[in-house]
């Protein structure tokens, strides 16, 4: 409650001094004023300062000066969202403002030019943000915590991060980049856009990139290309964008390590060369098939989208937001089952004596030494979606009234091999035990694995409809009241194959699930002044369950419940943007391979959300800060009631300073940015605590009158090993996923 109280003071006492920049300052300097889709009925454009909800935007400066290694590091510039990047370029945890998610992402949704990139947050093993790469196209983001989102589009209830891509001007102009870094990194960016005919304009651009990764797996572990076109059309009365994006990249997936083996907590790496391929059963025939974990985690496939904006009169205006999406976003990856055990630990095997193990390619190993046991897991995801929102708002003098349908359609197709578990030699790339050491074997000797495998082939189908209605009636010039009610319907259809490690040929589920639900939400916005508002919203949302839900017999429709008081200030000098919320919510905590049981429970949170930034004199500082307390209230296990949300933490705060300056016609920008975050709990029984910990990074940007520039990126300066994970499978062991270790990326480009 003291951080909540200072948080409060802050926000309360920066408000109060509008002598610190006047409201004049800020009428007389419209360029400055920011303006946001996100979250409007339709799409259409809002200055964000008269926003009834809480947006964050990030520039595209703002994006390169943080230098996001994954799509879920941008999420580090957005209050109230906590999101776990270390897992490497796909597969993050993120959570958001105290909704319980404990693994993936549930609520979150990720969209490009305000179309969503799938049709729901996440399956077993896939999050949105998996799908998505920043780079040199992308113009903004605009990331939208609760509010109305519950009722538009997809009806999204915990954040929208929606990408926009740049477009075509009169000029042509562009950018190449070539990066490397202190780890082996070579990475090529481009982006040009111009004018093609009258009214019709372009964008395209994309990278190229390969490293092994700041966790060296002995092979290049992080390879991908990108490009993405756009055409605009502008015309008197509207606009319409038609953009495409193909993406193949990959990367290794990082997970929890052994804390206790001595290996470096920043750059270690199990998988290396020795364990880089494995052959596995796929099926109950007993055919195999050889696997190349090279392929990490990622996205090969095509995101493409159509947007449409369009004044049929002086008081009617169509929007439309269409996208489709098709690839494979597969998993391969080295998890570990249960913590190292030392040699001299170790059961006798057969000829083998008690205490003793050689590797695969002949190494004795000594009695002190740790080996432990890691599973090569294949989880092979063809996904596809369609989505498309129509509305039409209806303006008159003080009232907007919109009206818009939402369908989508969407799959997935599986195929699953886990477990696979086999002792390893427990350092930087270590080699296969011999066959004289099992699995097993570790297990005798105090490990704590499972030795379990498990394998399925399924097919899952959803049918999306939703009906909404939505409208802002401006009281007076100060008062704005808005509103809005959406209905929807789904229809899931799963089939399901399951085996011992592969799917044995026998169905075991073929079944399908409708259901249907109500979201809403009210608000009213109050502007005291040009600069100086104030917002209350109370939304009432829900989250549709999915295929892996089915398999898990999840099949209820899960209520969120959300009230937000916002304050709002901002000039082109100085901005803060405070928002106090309160949700509950209904949700199922369950690990794939987890040997807790599977809980349904009830949380409630409330916290404080801080998003600030100030300009004098060349001198810039941004802050984010959120605290939040979030509590499990109810519970098929009674033992977790009164306990913490999984994997929050009660606090966070993000620091980024800057100076601009000049030299000799140059031009020049130090940098920084502080990191810090309080303790978690790794399990909703609270019994393991992560500790909190801090991050730092620095960089310096310049640039010369010819368009020539340079910029150097230290992450992680002080290289911190603070823990975002503890083990998700067996929360007692004594493995956790530190974030990556410092490295420092070169870049060297030319803007024209």
């Amino acid at each position: 409650m003291r951080k909540l109280f200072l948080l409060s003071s802050v926000a309360a006492v920066a408000i109060a001094t509008p002598a610190f920049a006047q409201d004049e300052a800020a009428a007389s300097d419209e360029d400055k004023q920011e303006i946001i889709v996100t979250g409007t009925p339709g799409g259409s454009e809002l200055r964000k300062q008269d926003a009834s909800f809480a947006i964050t935007t990030v520039s595209a400066d703002e994006l390169g000066a943080a230098a996001p290694k994954s799509t879920a590091e941008v999420f580090a510039l957005v209050p109230g969202v906590w999101a776990e990047s270390s897992g490497g370029k796909a597969g993050a945890n993120i959570d958001v403002r105290g909704l319980p998610g404990g693994g993936d992402a549930p609520y979150v949704t990720v969209a490009i030019n305000g179309s969503p990139v799938y049709g729901t947050p996440m399956l077993s093993f896939f999050e949105q943000s998996s799908i998505f790469r920043a780079d040199e196209t992308v113009g903004s983001v605009e990331a939208l915590r609760g509010g109305p989102n519950a009722v538009f589009g997809r009806g999204e209830p915990g954040v929208t991060l929606n990408f926009r891509l740049k477009e075509g001007q009169d000029d042509t102009e562009g950018r190449v980049k070539l990066s490397t870094s202190d780890y082996g990194l070579f990475q090529f960016d481009g982006v040009v856009s111009g004018k093609l005919a009258e009214n019709l304009y372009y964008m395209v651009g994309g990278y190229y990139s390969t490293s092994p990764g700041i966790r060296d797996a002995q092979f290049n572990s992080e390879q991908g290309w990108q490009i993405t076109g756009q055409l605009t059309y502008r015309f008197d009365n509207g606009k319409i964008n038609l953009f495409t994006r193909q993406t193949d990249d990959v990367g290794q997936w990082y997970l929890p390590m052994s804390l206790v083996s001595g290996n470096d907590l920043g750059t270690f790496s199990q998988l290396g060369n020795a364990t880089r391929y494995r052959t596995l059963q796929i099926d109950g025939t007993g055919a195999t098939k050889r696997f190349d974990f090279k392929n990490g985690r990622g996205w090969r496939g095509n995101i493409s989208g159509l947007n449409i904006d369009l004044d049929i009169s002086d008081s009617l205006t169509l929007g439309n937001d269409f996208s489709f999406t098709k690839g494979s976003a597969d998993t391969y990856g080295l998890v570990p089952d249960g913590a190292p055990v030392r040699v001299s630990s170790l059961p006798a095997n057969g000829a083998r004596p008690a205490g003793t193990a050689s590797t695969l390619g002949g190494v004795a190993l000594a009695g002190t030494e740790y080996v432990q046991n890691y599973g090569h897991w294949v989880v092979q995801k063809d996904l596809e979606s369609l989505s498309n929102d129509l509305s039409l708002a209806w303006k008159t003098n003080r009232n907007e009234l919109t009206i818009g349908y939402y369908h989508s359609n969407y799959s997935s197709d599986d195929f699953w091999t886990l477990g696979n578990f086999t002792p390893l030699h427990n350092v930087q790339n270590g080699d296969f035990l011999a066959a004289n050491v099992t699995c097993a074997n570790l297990q005798t000797a105090g490990s704590g694995s499972g030795c379990w495998r498990y394998g399925i082939d399924s097919t899952g189908k959803a049918n999306v409809n939703a009906l909404y209605l939505a409208d802002s009636f401006e009281v007076t010039d100060k008062l704005r009241l808005d509103g809005g009610i959406r209905r929807e319907w789904i229809k899931l259809t799963y089939r399901l194959d399951a085996g011992p490690g592969y799917p044995d040929g026998t169905q075991d589920l073929n079944t399908t699930l409708k259901d249907s639900a109500w979201a809403y939400t009210v608000a009213g916005n109050y502007a005291f002044s040009d600069s100086f508002g104030a917002f209350a919203r109370y939304s009432d949302g829900f989250v549709m369950p999915h295929f892996d839900d089915i398999r898990e017999n999840n099949l209820n429709v899960n209520s969120i419940k959300q009230l937000e008081l916002g304050l709002k200030y901002s000039t082109p000098n100085f901005s803060l943007f405070a928002t106090a919320f309160r949700n509950t919510n209904d949700s199922f905590d369950s690990v794939v391979g987890g040997s807790t049981p599977a809980t349904a429970f009830k949380t409630r949170s409330y916290g404080l959300e801080i998003d600030g930034r100030l300009s004098l004199a060349g001198f810039n500082l941004g802050v984010l800060g959120t605290i939040q307390d979030a509590k499990v209230t109810d519970s098929s296990n009674a033992a977790v009631i009164g306990n913490k949300v999984l994997r929050q933490p009660d606090w966070q705060l993000r620091l980024s300073p800057s100076y601009d300056f000049d030299f000799g016609g140059w031009t020049g920008s130090l940098y920084g940015a502080a990191a810090l975050v309080g303790d978690r709990y790794s399990d909703l029984a609270n019994t393991v605590t992560l500790n909190g910990y801090s991050k730092v990074d620095l960089g310096l940007k310049v640039k010369s009158p010819w368009g020539v520039f340079g910029q150097v990126h230290a992450d992680n300066l002080f290289d911190s090993h603070g823990l975002t994970e503890g083990d998700p499978r067996v929360a007692t062991s004594a493995n956790g996923r530190p974030i990556l270790g410092r490295s420092i990326k070169f870049s060297i480009g030319y803007d024209f």
